[in-house]
């Protein structure tokens, strides 16, 4: 028998508002109670309920023993309402993966024409010497199969009360079928016309994706036939039957029935998530069942806040007072924050990476094993009592309940040095037994009522680590608790139970990749912090060698320096597409490409004097030009700006001049550099100018590019994070510039050297440009070839590509065609000047950095 009670009564009486959705008790196998009575309940356990309705609901097995059935009390769960639908992020993630595969195909398609074009002639005549009859019955059996096989499966949904998941189905099919044929229009009218003739083979009639069969994927989808082995099988041979008589009628592409069932299936998992799937996470009742089946008898149970990974929690209250801390890991969570998992899997080295997706399974396995490790190894940790699966979709570990609260909570004046001591001494403790915590933050470091300290949340731990993940525990603590405490005291408590030779060990991971994601947050509002604990460690650890340590296989800089990179090998591409190379090699007077060559060389020669101008320090002439070669070879992987500083700077510290010195000359000379290149962009445009107006005023395209740049320095220098950003970069290039130059000053003859060097730099390369546009018939004037150069040598300077590769070819081909050249000739002449100034030196380069390091010159 089961009554249903209003609480509302005992809430006014203890003088609170009842809920807006009014909580209510459910109780099975008790005495009623008396009309205008409360049943009366145990107190509820320690927590708080995450919503304010919520619902109490008194749980009877009825599988369970009569002897139970009848013998003991009603549980009492007290948790809100879980809701009926979710969005799963499953879902999302496969709707993600889907339009990535879908543009990876169409790119493929793209580069592979010819691969493409050949596959569709194979399948034409493949299909087209089927027998007639044979093609006459797969037309019939398809055109009916991929209507009645849907048809069937929602009648047989529709019988068994599952009419929801039908109407997900043909809101999918309904979506899909509009949303190709808008797509295949616009493909057919507007679209790229290589995609189009691809996806059509260049055939009328033919759609570009087919809505049929684009609705029928997206409503197999919808309505998840996969778990469904005999309809999915029965489904698919529809499909492909209906895909057989596509290509034997000459109404589909390979390509056009690619893209749509790719089509199709994002269409069917974006409407899963928008719509979103039944709630398949048990309720607080079927876990208290699941304790039950444990040998547990709990008397009531109620749902605290979730943990800091999103897994629900149970504060359980034992028929004999003792209490449980039950977890409840649901599968649906199992990829929650899969890309950002995803992308430090990518991102880091192997050994510092974890299971970007890990199933339920393995993650009950996972935590419970680091659970009863941790007791072993006499961690004070809650002590796992159970653990158990929730049918399949949910599985719960069972902990004693301890008093606690969170290292979080607890206020900075109370961490005391006794108290960071014993925090160290509980990550002692899993060091010496190899484990691995890889989770010490605020909210996993807990402090008992007696002071104690108690490790939680090891769901993330690793047994049998290695040395790394260890270290990296200890950079972790330390940073956290430098957040709180500072970093004099957070190393201090390390140093009093930690061997020195682990602090020392942490040293070069004290890096922000290698942080939690809330304690790397925190680091970068605090730019001093890791600089400052690195300071102290050293101070203890002076005898002690550490060898470093990368953890990032690549920065995401490198990420944009690749895809940038590929984009300006797309552009040169196109470019030459257009050019008729035979014919332009046959018309070029390569007279003037022996001179365009010949000013190319001089240019390092010129770049040596700048840098020997700039050091008081005597440089042998032949080595600075080596080391000039070796930054050529060095731009194939840096952008040109960094490239020659690195090398330049390195090539002066091997010279026995000091690392802060060697940077001040180097900065020195890329200042005046900077100065004279926009004095003589403004000298050349201002002659431009002159030139084409009767008057002396400059040119209107030398007063907006002015107008510009002002503008652009005024918004830098109003905008604080964007100042402070830019005097981050410019100051360590720059502190020590001033003095260096006044040390060069003292000198006439380093002046001359530094100067001329400079203007010969720049001549060298507007001489090797007019060259190469001479080289293939045209000309223009020596001024706007320097303006061309210029400007495009600063676009390159800013570029992330490696030597500015794509941005200098677009600027200086735009700039020479504005100035009059051709098209062509401009491209030319361009790809000419990049020949000789940027691919041709590379070997040269490369020998000369390999003879360099060699004799310890580099």
């Amino acid at each position: 028998m089961t009554e249903i009670t209003e609480r509302d009564e005992a809430d006014k009486a203890a003088g609170e508002q009842p809920s807006a959705a009014g909580s209510v008790a459910l109780t099975s196998g008790a005495t009623p109670p008396p009309a205008n009575g409360t049943p009366s309940e145990p107190e509820p356990p320690e927590g708080s309920v995450t919503e304010e309705a919520a619902v109490a609901v008194a749980v009877a097995e009825p599988d369970e023993p009569p002897a139970r059935a009848f013998g003991e009390a009603p549980v009492v769960v007290v948790e809100p309402l879980l809701p009926q639908r979710i969005r799963r992020s499953s879902d999302a993630l496969r709707f993600l993966a889907t339009l990535a595969v879908l543009a990876g195909v169409v790119l493929l398609a793209l580069i592979a024409k010819q691969t493409l074009n050949g596959l569709e002639q194979d399948v034409t005549d493949g299909t087209s010497r089927a027998p007639d009859l044979l093609i006459g019955v797969a037309g019939f059996l398809a055109g009916a199969a991929v209507l009645i096989v849907p048809a069937a499966f929602a009648v047989e949904r529709v019988f068994h009360r599952d009419g929801v998941r039908v109407a997900e189905g043909l809101i999918a099919a309904i979506i899909g079928m509009l949303g190709s044929f808008v797509l295949g229009e616009w493909l057919a009218v507007a679209g790229p016309d290589d995609l189009r003739v691809l996806l059509t083979g260049n055939r009328t009639g033919v759609e570009p994706i087919n809505t049929l069969l684009t609705s029928v994927v997206a409503y197999i989808t919808a309505v998840r036939l996969s778990r469904r082995p005999t309809w999915r099988g029965l489904m698919w041979m529809a499909v492909a039957l209906d895909v057989f008589a596509l290509f034997t009628a000459a109404e589909a592409t390979v390509l056009g029935v690619f893209v749509t069932y790719l089509v199709g299936l994002a269409v069917g998992y974006a409407t899963l998530y928008v719509v979103g799937s039944p709630n398949p996470r048990p309720p607080g009742g079927t876990v208290v069942t699941a304790l039950r089946r444990l040998g547990f008898v709990p008397a009531k149970a109620q749902r605290i806040a979730d943990d800091a990974q999103g897994s629900r929690r149970y504060a359980v209250l034992m028929t004999d007072d003792r209490r449980l801390d039950v977890t409840v890991l649901d599968r649906d969570r199992q990829v929650a924050g899969v890309l950002y998992r995803l992308w430090r899997r990518i991102r880091l080295n192997s050994e510092t990476r974890r299971r970007a997706i890990r199933s339920l399974r393995a993650e009950l396995e996972r935590e419970a094993l680091m659970a009863y490790a941790a007791q072993a190894a006499g961690v004070r940790t809650p002590r796992l009592v159970g653990t158990s699966e929730i049918g399949t979709e949910a599985a719960l570990l069972a902990y004693e309940h301890l008093g606690t609260r969170q290292l979080a909570d607890v206020p900075d004046d109370e961490l005391t040095d006794e108290l960071l001591v014993k925090i160290w001494k509980q990550v002692e403790l899993l060091q010496a037994n190899r484990l691995a915590h890889r989770r010490l933050t605020g909210d996993s470091i807990h402090v008992d009522d007696d002071g104690e300290v108690v490790l939680m949340d090891a769901r993330s731990g690793e047994i049998a680590a290695g040395d790394l993940l260890l270290r990296l525990d200890v950079a972790q603590l330390l940073t956290y608790l430098s957040l709180r405490v500072g970093p004099e005291r957070s190393v201090a408590s390390a140093a009093r139970v930690i061997p020195k030779q682990a602090l020392a060990g942490a040293l070069p991971l004290l890096q922000r990749i290698a942080l939690t994601r809330g304690t790397r947050a925190e680091v970068g509002r605090d730019k001093q912090l890791l600089p400052e604990l690195r300071e102290h460690i050293l101070a203890l650890t002076t005898q002690v060698q550490v060898e470093e340590v990368r953890l990032e296989r690549f920065q995401p800089r490198m990420l944009v320096t690749i895809i940038a990179s590929a984009l300006a090998a797309y552009f040169l591409l196109s470019q030459l597409s257009r050019v008729n190379l035979v014919q332009v090699i046959a018309t070029a007077k390569w007279g003037w490409g022996g001179v365009a060559l010949g000013a190319a060389m001089l240019s390092y020669v010129a770049a040596a004097l700048m840098l020997r101008g700039f050091v008081p320090e005597r440089l042998p002439l032949g080595r600075t030009v080596l080391a000039q070669f070796a930054g050529s070879f060095v731009k194939l992987v840096a952008p040109a700006a960094v490239s020659g500083v690195a090398i330049n700077s390195r090539y002066l510290q091997k010279r026995g001049i000091a690392p802060g010195l060697a940077v001040a000359s180097v900065g020195a000379s890329q200042l005046v550099g900077l100065g004279c290149h926009i004095v003589l962009l403004l000298l050349f445009g201002y002659i431009t100018g002159s030139k084409a107006a009767p008057s002396l005023s400059p040119s209107r395209g030398l007063v907006i590019v002015l107008l510009s740049a002002a503008v652009l320095v005024l918004i830098v220098l109003a905008v604080p994070q964007l100042r402070r950003m830019l005097a981050a970069r410019v100051r360590p290039l720059f502190s020590g510039v001033m003095p260096r130059l006044l040390d060069v000053l003292q000198s006439p003859r380093k002046i001359i050297e530094g100067l001329s060097g400079t203007l010969l730099l720049t001549f060298a390369f507007v001489v090797c440009l007019d060259a190469c546009v001479r080289a293939f018939g045209e000309s223009l004037s020596f001024t706007a070839v320097a303006i061309v150069f210029l400007a495009g040598n600063a676009i390159g300077s800013a570029a992330p590509t490696p030597g500015g590769l794509g941005a200098v070819e677009a600027s200086l081909s735009l700039g020479l065609t504005l100035s009059g050249l051709p098209g062509t000739v401009a491209t030319s002449a361009v790809l000419l000047f990049r020949l000789l100034t940027f691919w041709l030196p590379v070997l040269p380069g490369w020998a000369s950095f390999a003879w360099l390091q060699r004799h310890e010159a580099l």
